[in-house]
């Protein structure tokens, strides 16, 4: 038992009619305790921090006796509803009590009200198959490295926006899905077509266009601001309010995170001197500004400024003023050009023909979805099939309103990009078009129907030194290439790596790659999956291609070993691991092996191999020995394994978590699609025209 785990999908939530009306949807949070014995007997204490999974997505834990889980459903940011608790090994119980072999869904009661389902599946059961494959001899855990996980299924990657910060406020760009006021001018925020931000440690919620009118400091924010002290010092704004719990006779919102105070009678705080409302929970973030209009202010500020700086050069400014209308007065009176109707389907792309126009265009409509091959926090992946032929492809649905909620416009679109030259290198994922309908987004692909490789080390363990030494060459043809286009790819985990029907690699989902990076471009964005991301990115250091050959080097310790070289049980001890610990090899390893592994984990990325390609070449270390890379890159390298493959339209090496469900585009609300600015979508449209069957 001491080395099962067991994998838990939370699917949904369920509360009877009328019971509990969320503001916005319902989030769970998971707490992890332990049985420790005490004087008085014993108690179940939380050693680990509280963590939020996403629905739909799995998370795993080793399973001990005396642990047990909590759920708590919240409505969000932090107002508890329900929760229930349960021991892991009544659920693994529950697994091993039903004789498939497939994940078990259980209905568990929540208190008070209501019922969430969830989805279990245990493994390292002795005998389990899905784990050690026969051909795989079992590794005692007494050989593995003491500091390594095992693999825990598919991991999400992640995506910091980046911050604007002001008064120490750090503002993240925000939709929100229901009507909020501004907490400056007290105007509403609402809608794609409305720009909104946040701040991520107090909740204050600006227009954009107020953003730099906010005089008040962040109450969590670690340093003060010169701006706060002056004001401080000068007008005296550190007024706190005085607040007591009140009741509303009319709809009324909080002042500081803009959201509706709900309830029928105390529903939040009012002060008692200038009538500012807020939550309970919001109270002590409230800035100290008692009966200070901030936007008036903030105003009359920016004319004073503006005042001292136009005594200079008065007559000169005028001057100019004058010859400004005078350009506004002849522009004005000359006929405008009429514009050419909205095409967003006809643009210039890399790859594309002189006349793109001679390119079919397709839509959904073309296409008939048979399976779903994944899904996650991106959207959907459905195998297709083209109407009147035999050709099956791989779709990516994106639903729109997401991409705008995370500001992704960008990322989207720079993965059309990056895919639309994927056709350049046989070991890359190849598009075939791109479209759009008014809730998604499409990208049609190359079917790729060998399954990836966390579905096949899943089956063994891990693979025979020759075959990761096979999957790690033609990986290295495509991380070059891409590196070659000053790309950084930024996600390369075993999920993301595929095998076609030969049993030859494609690298897939360029969802995180930035463009334009060399040794003088480089970039700082926080993203990546947390188990593949270099100490640069933990630290906040501007970083380039390096970061994909330590991703590389997590994924070939992964593949020989079948454990993961860093381990923590949140994302702060994985993180310190990763820029601290020492990683151990199992005596069983090759010395070859090791020194690649070792020189790709190297936490200075100039001494990291792949980025001292003057000095040490990848290609020629010695790991490598065995591989002509010419006949590599001409797909004349027998691979050293087969997938097992019955038909073009075989889903046999995808998850069965997901084939299993129906085809179906997630539906989006059609307020939302009716708010959404189209525009924002120009130019997605695309048909390669280097596309090859």
């Amino acid at each position: 038992m001491s080395g099962a785990f067991i994998r838990i999908k939370l699917i949904e939530v369920k509360f009877p009619l009328l019971k509990y009306n969320f503001l916005n949807e319902p989030s769970p949070s998971v707490n992890i305790k332990e049985k420790e014995n005490t004087p008085g007997g014993f108690e179940y204490i939380q050693k680990k921090k509280t963590f939020f999974p996403d629905w739909g997505r799995c998370f795993d834990s080793h399973i001990h006796e005396g642990r047990r889980m909590q759920i708590i459903i919240m409505d969000p940011p932090e107002t508890p509803v329900s929760q229930v608790t349960v021991d892991l090994t009544t659920l693994a119980e529950h697994y091993r009590s039903d004789s498939t072999g497939n994940a078990v869904k259980l209905a568990l009661d929540l208190t008070p009200s209501g019922q969430i389902i969830i989805q279990v599946k245990v493994y390292g059961d002795k005998g389990e198959d899905e784990c050690i494959a026969e051909s795989q001899p079992f590794v005692p855990s007494s050989e593995l490295p003491k500091n390594a996980t095992a693999l825990r299924g598919r991991r999400g990657a992640i995506k910091l926006g980046n911050a604007n910060e002001v008064q120490g406020h750090l503002f993240l760009k925000k939709f929100f899905r229901q009507p909020v006021y501004c907490s400056l001018c007290h105007e509403f925020i609402w809608g794609f077509g409305k720009e909104g931000w946040q701040c991520k440690q107090c909740a204050y919620v600006v227009h954009g266009r107020c953003l730099n009118l906010i005089l008040s400091k962040c109450p969590k924010a670690a340093k003060n601001n010169q701006n706060t002290i002056f004001l401080k010092e000068r007008f005296k704004l550190d007024v706190p309010h005085i607040f007591s719990v009140h009741s509303f006779s009319s709809l009324t919102f909080c002042e500081l995170c803009g959201q509706v105070l709900w309830g029928l009678f105390r529903q939040g705080m009012q002060c008692e001197v200038c009538g500012v409302t807020c939550h309970r929970r919001c109270k002590s973030d409230m800035p100290n500004l008692c009966g200070v209009n901030q936007k008036l202010l903030a105003e009359a500020l920016l004319v004073i400024k503006s005042q001292k700086h136009s005594t200079k050069g008065k007559n000169t400014n005028e001057d100019q003023e004058e010859n400004n209308i005078d350009d506004k007065v002849i522009r004005s009176k000359m006929p405008l050009p009429d514009l050419p109707p909205h095409d967003t389907d006809n643009r210039q792309f890399p790859g594309s023909k002189d006349n793109p126009s001679a390119l079919p265009k397709f839509k959904l409509d073309d296409f008939d979805l048979v399976k779903l091959l994944g899904k996650g926090s991106f959207g959907k992946v459905f195998l297709a099939q083209l109407n009147g032929s035999t050709q099956y492809y791989a779709i990516k649905a994106l639903k729109k309103d997401v991409v705008l909620e995370d500001d992704d416009v960008e990322c989207t679109m720079i993965e059309k990009n990056t895919l639309s030259i994927a056709s350049e290198c046989i070991f890359l994922t190849h598009l075939h078009s791109t479209f759009q309908s008014l809730s998604h987004l499409f990208f049609v692909m190359e079917f790729l129907n060998g399954g990836d490789l966390m579905f096949h080390i899943q089956l063994s363990a891990r693979f025979p030194e020759p075959r990761a030494t096979f999957y790690a060459a033609e990986i290295v043809c495509g991380l070059q290439f891409l590196h070659s286009k000053s790309i950084v790819y930024r996600d390369l985990k075993l999920d993301n790596v595929l095998l076609d029907s030969q049993g030859h690699v494609k690298i897939a989902d360029f969802g995180m790659c930035k463009e334009g990076i060399s040794q003088n471009h480089l970039t700082s964005t926080f993203c990546g999956t947390p188990d593949y991301i270099a100490p640069e990115i933990i630290q906040g250091k501007l970083y380039g291609v390096s970061v994909d050959w330590w991703s590389f080097g997590v994924l070939c310790y992964e593949m020989l070993i079948g454990q993961s070289p860093f381990q923590g049980e949140d994302e702060d001890e994985l993180f310190h691991s990763i820029c601290n610990d020492s990683i151990d090899y199992p005596r069983w390893l090759s010395k070859d092996a090791i020194n690649l592994v070792d020189k790709l984990l190297q936490r200075i990325p100039d001494q990291r191999i792949g980025c001292t390609e003057q000095i040490e070449p990848l290609r020629h270390h010695v790991f490598f020995r065995t591989i002509d890379w010419n006949l590599l890159e001409n797909l004349k390298v027998q691979p050293p394994f087969k997938p097992k493959v019955r038909s073009s339209n075989d889903v046999g090496n995808f998850d069965a978590d997901f084939t299993i469900e129906p085809p179906n585009l997630t539906p989006s609300d059609e307020r939302i699609i009716q708010e959404m600015l189209q525009s924002e979508f120009d130019g997605f449209s695309f048909t390669n025209p280097n596309y090859k069957t």
